[in-house]
């Protein structure tokens, strides 16, 4: 599997988007499907940024990182 997220891409998932999705669920309300859905968001960036593979960048065939083919 190769990586197709940018290092910039990564940390801002890691660090920013993840941890806003956290937050903004909590004042949703715990318990709401928002919420609920936000914490799936949360989950599912905190487990492709250190891998560095999004499948949803291979699905719809974006290239993240320079200089890297796209699958046909």
């Amino acid at each position: 599997m190769n990586t197709n997220m940018t290092s910039l891409d990564r940390r801002l998932r890691l660090l920013r988007i993840a941890p806003l999705a956290v937050a903004i669920g909590i004042l949703i309300g715990p318990g709401s499907l928002g919420s609920i859905a936000l914490y799936a968001l949360a989950a599912i960036l905190l487990a492709t940024s250190p891998a560095g593979y999004c499948p949803i960048y291979s699905a719809f065939r974006v290239a993240g990182r320079r200089g890297q083919p796209q699958a046909h």
